[in-house]
């Protein structure tokens, strides 16, 4: 039997930021349709793992948190050990990075595919080659759950996130958030990396113009986003409900829970569009063909002006759009385009 034909479990050793886990959903509805047989397994991060519960296709994920500036072999030997009581016929390690592959090739997974970096060579050998040439990181991911040199499919198959109602209910419930007919709009102000984060004051202002017409105003994040969260609450108003917190499971059902979503371009904005709430996403120095969910979404803003720059974006990257800001997104624009998506008009 050829892996692809095999019931041995196939391991993904993904990227572990949250919008290329939930991207890499679309790997695993792949390896599906090839096989449905074949059980899937993810290594996953602990801040990610809650995502595998809402994934269908996936049996489970093996969480494991390796530091990302250092190499503690005692580590990635236990993480090994456990990778070899499973079994696995197949690793499809997206990362370049030598590190990346050395638990696949510790544990003797027979055949670890990867693409050619850091001088990998023996630790992956099914070595592939072209990854510079595939424009987003879908393509780069799920180019490696294909056969080598197979051509791109037009669509990749929608990352999805099932959250059940029942779920959400008790969440709710928990947090004493009891439904009282007014629509929810949550809001996803985090964002890693210069000039992506719409300003915490652009999201209290809207936030007070949506209570106006009568909206609850939720805001989600992890720690990091304790600051903004706490300046859109005390700008906002009473509407406004801070709920960062540790556990990316609680965004989940925040944002299944919602009527709509404004967000940056962040993994929050992933996780809503993979779960199919409508989602109003702002960007700035960064390229929506490139880096947008493939879900379909409500909304993507981007300063206005530079149109050039905005179709140099489709080849050139970020590169073509690295000056822009989101401060630059007027909250007119967003207000008017939540209406719309919260009157059904998006």
């Amino acid at each position: 039997m050829t892996p692809d034909q095999s019931p041995a479990p196939i391991l993904i050793v993904p990227y572990v930021w949250i919008g290329d886990f939930v991207r890499g959903h679309s790997v695993v509805r792949l390896l599906q349709a090839q096989n449905p047989a074949r059980p899937i397994d993810i290594v996953s991060s602990t801040l990610c793992a809650p995502l595998v519960d809402y994934m269908p296709g996936l049996r489970k994920a093996i969480v494991c948190d390796l530091p990302r500036r250092s190499l503690p072999l005692s580590l990635y030997r236990a993480l090994a050990a456990r990778l070899r009581d499973e079994h696995y016929a197949q690793a499809l390690v997206m990362l370049r990075t030598w590190k990346s592959a050395l638990a696949p090739w510790l544990a003797r997974i027979p055949l670890r595919t990867g693409f050619v970096g850091e001088m990998r060579f023996g630790l992956i050998n099914d070595m592939r080659n072209g990854e510079r040439a595939l424009p987003r990181m879908i393509d780069r991911m799920g180019a490696l759950a294909l056969p080598s040199g197979a051509p791109l499919p037009p669509q990749w198959p929608l990352p999805e996130l099932r959250v059940p109602a029942d779920d959400v209910a008790k969440w709710r419930a928990a947090r004493k958030l009891a439904a009282d007919g007014r629509k929810i709009v949550a809001f996803a102000p985090g964002a890693v990396g210069k000039g992506k984060a719409w300003p915490a004051g652009h999201y209290a202002k809207l936030a007070r113009e949506l209570a106006k017409d009568g909206c609850a105003i939720w805001v989600l994040g992890g720690p990091n986003e304790t600051p903004l969260a706490a300046e859109i609450a005390a700008g906002g108003g009473d509407a406004v409900r801070d709920l960062i917190g540790n556990d990316l499971r609680n965004a989940v059902l925040a944002l299944a829970a919602a009527d709509a979503a404004v967000t940056n371009d962040s993994g929050l904005m992933h996780v809503a569009a993979a779960i199919g709430t409508p989602t109003i996403t702002i960007f700035g120095p960064t390229s929506p063909w490139h880096w947008k969910p493939l879900n379909p979404i409500a909304a993507i803003l981007e300063p206005l002006g530079d149109e050039a720059a905005k179709d140099r974006a489709r080849t050139q990257g970020n590169d073509a759009v690295a000056h822009r800001n989101t401060a630059d997104v007027a909250v007119e624009t967003v207000l008017e385009t939540a209406r719309r998506v919260l009157g059904g008009k998006a």
